[in-house]
């Protein structure tokens, strides 16, 4: 670790990021494993970025530095949104991820200045989201809806519409917990109509591997559920060959004893959309993503996904 009894705890420097981190190092200060926990943030070229996270490669560019960092040594553990980690390929090679905390609430949420809920929005309202997944979803929706791109945190979005550059915003229901702003929810949108990314409302801390110290700190964090929800996901999301520009959607929860994923893709105007609703077993999470994947890959989802452009 940082220091006898000193770990340090890597993550972006935004207030939604910095929160997270100090709820992990609540969370290890309450277990007595640490002492004293320092949080180091770093600003990464995802969050300077004001354009497209495609042209930077993806949500990847939100963690690649901080990973670079921790291989590095300057850190100890890493705390991600596993949203924002890049789930077609492996993470770089050293790296692990030790924890699923307890999965948060997985829904997205409709923010309007007025109070008006999705459904009273106007003709050409403007819905602002940078999320094609939301996009397709919002246009399958209402296709009379005009979506705009916004970037930047929550805070900022929230300001933007206040200030009219927009009619409503969607952002993540977890996200707003985490910064005190639940209040701020003008609707809550059901899973069956807006399917979660995948990986939504997961954080997860990583470490190095073969650091032992550490990663026996943060291995009594893991909630062995969330874990098997978010590797069928993830699972689907590699079967597929998705990529930053990929409007897919995975959302697997425990029913009875077992694991069930809905799982869908989208094209990028949601005039066209397929979905997988797949069973399985508790312990066989891959089995459960290849298998959905398998449904919609069946039903053409290669060609979809392939049709659609990225870097």
């Amino acid at each position: 670790m940082g220091g006898a009894d000193v770990l340090r705890i890597g993550t972006r420097s935004s207030a939604m990021a910095v929160a997270q981190a100090e709820h992990v190092a609540g969370l290890l200060r309450a277990e007595w494993v640490v002492r004293e926990v320092e949080i180091v943030p770093y600003t990464t070229s995802g969050d300077r970025w004001a354009g497209s996270l495609a042209e930077l490669g993806g949500k990847g560019a939100f963690v690649k530095e901080i990973d670079r960092a921790q291989l590095a040594g300057e850190v100890d553990v890493v705390v991600h949104c596993l949203k924002d980690v890049p789930g077609d390929e492996p993470l770089p090679e050293g790296l692990e991820i030790t924890a699923y905390l307890p999965r948060e609430d997985v829904h997205d949420a409709l923010v309007t200045a007025s109070g008006a809920k999705l459904a009273d929005l106007p003709r050409g309202a403007r819905v602002a989201t940078s999320s094609v997944r939301r996009v397709a979803q919002l246009l399958a929706l209402r296709r009379d809806l005009t979506v705009v791109p916004v970037r930047g945190n929550a805070n900022s979005r929230l300001a933007k519409l206040d200030s009219g550059e927009f009619d409503a915003v969607v952002l993540a229901v977890a996200g707003l917990e985490r910064i005190k702003l639940r209040g701020r929810v003008t609707e809550v949108l059901p899973t069956t109509t807006m399917v979660p990314a995948v990986g939504a409302g997961v954080l997860v801390v990583q470490c190095r591997t073969g650091d032992e110290e550490t990663v026996e700190a943060v291995a009594g964090l893991d909630h062995k559920l969330t874990r098997a929800c978010a590797t069928a996901e993830r699972t689907l999301l590699r079967a597929l060959r998705g990529h930053c520009a990929s409007p897919i959607a995975g959302h697997c929860a425990q029913k009875e004893d077992g694991l069930a994923l809905h799982a869908a893709v989208f094209s990028p105007t949601g005039d066209v959309v397929i979905e997988a609703f797949e069973n399985g077993l508790l312990h066989m999470p891959e089995w459960v993503g290849e298998a959905a994947a398998n449904t919609l890959l069946d039903q053409g989802a290669r060609a979809l996904i392939d049709a659609i452009p990225h870097r």
